[in-house]
């Protein structure tokens, strides 16, 4: 424990200031020695990689490390075919890459479809970084789940990798497989009607089936048979993390913020068509 900022403090805070100098200096003294332990134990700038990288810096590593992740995810089923890059590139168009960041994104990319690419490595770094930060592994672990199920079906090689990088992460085999059921629905959902732009106009351009209706339970994480009372609990825990601006306090870089936003517009829509079809309040 450090003690010479409050002892130093509170002698020369004595003698150039009586009693009030003494109780001026030991407060000073007291947060000299707090910076001091916080720079030696490693939290002093950001609390990632031993301290040394600032909030900026641990947002470029969990953007290149999901991109990186990603490609080595398409390289899963052997030889990247156009189909894995234009997945790639369907991710990035979703978030409004352009520029330099498109190109960065690109770059890791490839660079997670070397042979030697240090998988568990980048996992433990991302996180180490999240430390006390669960919605973040969460949001990494399913970026990687949409750009698996992008292309519409999910391969064997795939599912293996996701649980090796959902390990990697501290998620549980059967924490991945809820949320790979759950992207599965909101792949569905997707395509049987909901996107952004009928999302403004109600959710759906047409009327949902039975199936839509399912796959809207799904995505939410309860059963068809939930009460109203569930499904808003179900509704505002999905909502709480997910939510973007929570995201971005904790972290989360500014260029996937677009992702989180289309992923409440999601929620949203599949909690109004579930009550207005079952009359919930």
């Amino acid at each position: 424990m450090q003690v010479w900022g409050k002892i130093l403090g509170a002698f020369f805070g004595f003698l150039l200031g009586g009693p009030f100098g003494l109780l001026l200096g030991l407060f000073l003294g007291h947060k000299f020695d707090k910076a001091r332990t916080n720079i030696y134990s490693g939290r002093g700038f950001g609390g990632f990689s031993a301290g040394r990288a600032n909030s900026a810096e641990r947002q470029a590593e969990f953007f290149y490390a999901g991109f990186a992740v990603m490609g080595h995810l398409a390289k899963s089923k052997g030889r990247v075919t156009q189909d894995e890059i234009r997945v790639a590139s369907a991710i990035m168009d979703r978030m409004g890459l352009h520029g330099e960041s498109r190109h960065q994104a690109q770059n890791a990319f490839r660079e997670g479809k070397e042979e030697d690419f240090p998988l568990g490595e980048i996992l433990t770094k991302v996180r180490m970084s999240c430390a006390g930060r669960a919605d973040l592994l969460q949001f990494f672990l399913e970026l990687q789940i949409q750009a698996a199920f992008a292309d519409g079906s999910l391969h064997p090689r795939e599912r293996e990798l996701l649980h090796v990088i959902a390990r990697g992460l501290g998620f549980s085999a059967q924490q991945l497989e809820q949320r790979l059921h759950m992207q599965e629905a909101a792949f569905r959902f997707q395509q049987g009607g909901f996107n952004q732009q009928s999302q403004q106009q109600g959710g759906f351009r047409q009327a949902p089936t039975r199936d839509q209706l399912a796959d809207a339970y799904e995505l939410l994480g309860v059963s068809e048979s939930a009460s109203a009372q569930e499904l808003k609990r179900a509704y505002r825990k999905q909502m709480n993390e997910h939510h973007p601006d929570k995201l971005a306090a904790k972290g989360l870089p500014p260029e996937m913020m677009e992702l989180a936003k289309q992923k409440t517009q999601e929620l949203q829509a599949a909690y109004d068509l579930i009550r207005k079809e079952k009359g919930f309040k």
